[in-house]
């Protein structure tokens, strides 16, 4: 998929107002206490960061996006980065309400807070929640001492139970990461780990297999052949676990990486693999909105201190601001809802792109992996089996590379 990105200056007048659709709020805090080997996220280490200052530029670009997108109701907001959980509380209350004087908040609405589990940030927890967070994301990643060294992690196993229990104790909906497929990373043990974890787990477990991303310290120790990860076979096997586990524990996957109990999906999240419209504010936040029409897809400077200085000049740091055809939308709508249980439904399809889904598709392709057990389509829509999900990759490269 190609886009062409602009780079100009947002529009700053409101594109028509688009009812009461549903939108998402993203907000990036982009600093962490030191960096994962294996992140390739938009994060930074910062001696020194002025709370204040920082406050007013994430409340600007957030009133820059709110006037382009009036009459919404906000059904979710999501604090990642980077490490959230560094914030000061006041800044996530200033952030919550400035949006609740732009938009309608549903009553129901979640409010999800990226955390590590440092005693440090978790002692934070009941301040973050009388700002309003009343969901955590905690990056546990594991519940072993060695593998927790081996990652790069600054916490321990026993920092990891211990962030889990408080924060239980603090929110009834929470979630924590873990990362399967590590160097070394063997099916028993793996298995007493999901185990334990499922002890903790209060309907909701995120389960990412470990990637090299390039660019990464990790990429770079992997090609010089420093970190070898566990062959195809092994990663296969371990998937294949995880998602058994898991769904015995009734946790089943509902996106490729994340399992959950009926009713306590990320909503947030849903909003992203659904194509539905989110804000993103803060450096090298993305966004994608239905503006007069258009679906556009928006994205902020990722250099933190250039974001700032752009923010207090012109009132956001927009670096792409971009309205995409209905080919780059249909082509979004399926790298991303075939991540999803429920896939790519037709109705939704036809509303984004004004195509029917079997039209947009190239009918060999897909007859094949229909065939081969890979994807489903019928009136309702396209979606990959838990087999497709698995080779997800193979499966688009089908897609996309026959419809190009």
């Amino acid at each position: 998929m190609t886009t062409t990105p602009v780079t100009t200056t947002v529009v700053t007048t409101a594109l028509g107002p688009d009812g009461d659709d549903p939108l998402s709020l993203y907000v990036h805090w982009p600093f962490c206490q030191s960096l994962c080997p294996y992140c390739d996220f938009n994060s930074h280490v910062a001696g020194v960061v002025d709370d204040q200052r920082w406050q007013r530029a994430l409340v600007a670009e957030l009133d820059h996006f709110a006037a382009l997108t009036p009459q919404r109701r906000l059904h979710s907001v999501f604090f990642g980065g980077g490490t959230p959980s560094l914030m000061a509380p006041q800044t996530v209350a200033a952030v919550l309400d400035r949006a609740a004087q732009h938009w309608t908040c549903d009553p129901a609405i979640e409010v999800t807070l990226e955390a590590n589990p440092t005693s440090t940030e978790v002692a934070c927890m009941a301040d973050f929640r009388a700002a309003g967070i009343n969901r955590v994301s905690l990056g546990v990643q594991a519940l072993d001492d060695a593998a927790l060294a081996a990652l790069g992690r600054s916490h321990d196993a026993n920092q990891a139970r211990a962030a889990i229990v408080a924060v239980a104790g603090l929110f009834e909906r929470f979630s924590f990461d873990l990362i399967y497929g590590r160097p070394g990373h063997e099916v028993g043990a793996w298995c007493d780990e999901l185990d334990e974890a499922l002890g903790y787990a209060r309907g909701h477990l995120s389960v990412y297999q470990l990637t090299m991303e390039p660019g990464t310290p990790f990429h770079m120790l992997a090609a010089r052949g420093d970190l070898v990860l566990p062959d195809d076979d092994m990663a296969a096997t371990l998937f294949e676990v995880t998602q058994e586990r898991l769904d015995r524990a009734g946790l089943p996957a509902y996106e490729i990486s994340n399992h959950a109990a009926a009713g306590q999906e990320c909503r947030h999240n849903l909003t992203y693999w659904r194509y539905g419209d989110f804000v993103g504010i803060g450096p090298g936040a993305h966004g994608r909105l239905s503006l007069a029409g258009d679906t556009v897809a928006t994205r902020q400077h990722r250099a933190p201190a250039i974001w700032l200085e752009r923010v207090e000049r012109d009132g956001h740091a927009g670096q792409v601001h971009a309205a995409l055809d209905r080919a780059q939308v249909g082509e979004e709508m399926l790298m991303m809802g075939l991540r999803t249980c429920d896939g790519v439904a037709a109705d939704g399809f036809y509303e984004k792109t004004g195509r029917a889904l079997t039209g947009a598709l190239p009918a060999k392709a897909v007859a094949a992996l229909v065939d081969g057990g890979l994807l489903v389509l019928d009136d309702a829509g396209l979606r990959a089996t838990a087999a497709g999900r698995q080779r997800l990759n193979a499966v688009l490269g089908r897609l996309l590379g026959d419809a190009a």
